[in-house]
């Protein structure tokens, strides 16, 4: 059995989002016994492939989803059966490996900025009221690894681009194709080309979403608002 500290060390030890998704979060489904287990970062989620896209926006969904509803709106670990019966959650979500669900939610500056999952199947008892008190302790630490490695990373990742890059970068968030970019900046489109395809290898992505998201914090800069309202 894994303690609940080791996992607090595991969750601080991490320096990468990787890090965390494949070593920490696997030990948490570990702890909770769990089929499956997942972590959402909602800034990425509409990069996500178009069919992948459509199922998270149903499952993620406030209207579709007690368990999601209850996150949002109170910013607190929730099992299925504390939002609804088990009736109503087979109709919700009838797939046996998510007949018991429990959710947290990652917080930053007041905000929810993502979500820490975990499923049973129907042969495994439900979710109690300790593993939800596990689970907000979990969510304590990784809303403080959010608000620190996650967030200074993408700083960091600012740090490797020059001053022109940077200025590329900013325009793409702003949904300029790269005639326009080359036009405000007074450079060939060619050079435009040129200097996202090295922006793609330092940043190690490969579309101009994931170089956005890369960069950027949403919601902290005019920049991020007018891309968010441009897509």
């Amino acid at each position: 059995m894994i303690a609940i500290q080791d996992l607090f060390a595991a969750i601080h030890q991490a320096q990468t989002e990787r890090a965390l998704r494949q070593q920490v979060i696997p030990l948490l489904g570990q702890y909770f016994v769990t089929t499956r287990q997942g972590l959402f970062f909602f800034d990425q989620l509409p990069f996500a492939e178009s069919n992948l896209q459509k199922v998270m926006d149903r499952a993620l969904s406030i209207d579709h989803n007690p368990v999601v509803r209850y996150i949002v709106e109170r910013h607190a670990p929730v099992h299925e059966a504390l939002v609804t019966s088990p009736r109503v959650w087979q109709m919700i979500c009838p797939r046996p490996d998510h007949w018991h669900v429990m959710a947290g939610p990652l917080v930053n500056q007041g905000q929810l900025v993502g979500a820490v999952g975990f499923t049973r199947e129907q042969t495994q008892l439900g979710f109690n009221a300790q593993d939800l008190a596990d689970l907000s302790a979990m969510c304590l630490h990784l809303s403080t690894w959010v608000a620190t490695v996650r967030i200074q990373g993408k700083t960091g990742k600012r740090d490797c681009l020059t001053a022109r890059e940077l200025e590329i970068a900013e325009l793409v968030a702003l949904g300029l194709t790269n005639a326009a970019i080359g036009r405000e900046l007074w450079i060939t489109e060619n050079s435009v080309k040129q200097a996202l395809k090295r922006m793609f290898r330092k940043l190690e992505v490969s579309s101009r979403a994931e170089l956005v998201a890369q960069i950027f914090t949403f919601g902290n800069s005019e920049v991020e608002q007018r891309y968010k309202f441009s897509h």
